[in-house]
């Protein structure tokens, strides 16, 4: 990171909804920041800024826009928003361009990113745990449905020097005066599997259904279903030496519907697009964990088998297609 008085270069790899949500607001405040992202959304805003249709306000944002993963050779801070299974080969690809001082903010579903980042490059690296509801509405177009606030914290996989906690104190401040409210969490460990926890309760079930959180509450036998999936996180969180509970569960998973009612799930947004979802690094972790250390997880095991079978369908589908 720069010295405080200079601004840093800020750049978003994996600008999807998350990461134009979060790089937008930097922008709008005035930093400089460079958007990774696909070339529909880079085309777009390079036309017309990137379109923010937040619920505070309705604008066009000048932002740079790349699909040249070069453009994080000049970044003193690196927000990192693709899909869980692209974290390894994400990082792989950029260190020809990495500066060795380039802080790295994983802000990414799951709770090993940033230890599988630290297993590739020994920059400072720091786990985030993302509150926010968004959805790309169509090219270089942002769609906020809810919250937007982080908390970010130090990495587990990674020894961190003494510069750490002021690293921290720092990011979360440019973050704040940036328009996203951040705070430096003390065991962002917990924050971590308490986020991991609702998206392994809702998203599976939002995306078989294709129902925002606020439809899916509304069948009982539902309900039902995410009390018994956060159950056995919270089984295998206690196993990992997480220090979270049922009723802390249960309070967590009750606010989400009311916070995020319109909200589909990013998996349900994924097998919408026919991509790949996170399932793998979702349910799948817990139904893995839960085998290693002798736990049972059957809620956790049925919804990862339904969206993987969802998956290989459209897979099929996709290779008959192109092969007719």
């Amino acid at each position: 990171m720069k010295p405080k008085s200079e601004s840093p270069n800020i750049v978003v790899r994996g600008a999807g909804a998350v990461g134009c949500y979060f790089g937008g607001m930097l922008a709008r405040a005035g930093h400089n920041v460079t958007l990774v992202a696909r070339a529909e959304h880079v085309d777009a805003i390079a036309q017309h800024g990137l379109h923010m249709d937040c619920q505070s306000f309705q604008e066009y944002v000048a932002v740079s826009a790349s699909t040249d993963l070069a453009a994080v050779a000049q970044a003193d801070l690196i927000l990192l928003c693709v899909k869980s299974p692209d974290t390894t080969k994400t990082i792989q690809a950029i260190m020809p361009y990495l500066q060795k001082h380039t802080a790295i903010v994983s802000l990414q579903n799951g709770v090993d990113n940033a230890e599988r980042i630290c297993e590739v490059v020994s920059n400072p690296v720091f786990p985030a745990v993302v509150y926010v509801a968004t959805i790309m509405a169509g090219p270089g177009r942002l769609k906020h449905l809810g919250r937007g606030e982080l908390a970010i914290g130090q990495s587990s996989g990674h020894h961190t020097d003494a510069n750490a906690a002021s690293q921290l104190t720092a990011l979360a401040k440019l973050l704040t005066e940036g328009g996203v409210p951040c705070v430096v969490s003390p065991d962002i460990r917990k924050d971590q599997w308490s986020k991991f926890l609702v998206n392994c309760s809702y998203n599976a079930i939002s995306a078989i259904g294709q129902l925002t959180y606020g439809k899916m509450v509304q069948t009982e036998a539902v309900r039902v279903l995410i009390n018994q999936l956060a159950d056995e996180v919270v089984s295998v969180a206690q196993h990992q030496g997480i220090a979270l509970t049922h009723q802390e569960a249960q309070r967590v998973n009750d606010m989400i519907p009311q916070t995020m009612p319109g909200q589909l799930s990013s998996t349900a947004q994924d097998l919408a697009r026919k991509k790949p979802s996170e399932i793998e690094f979702l349910n799948g972790l817990v139904v893995r964990k839960g085998k290693e250390c002798g736990i049972a997880t059957p809620a956790n095991q049925s919804v990862y088998a339904l969206v993987k079978m969802l998956e290989d369908a459209q897979a099929q589908l996709q290779v008959l297609v192109h092969n007719n």
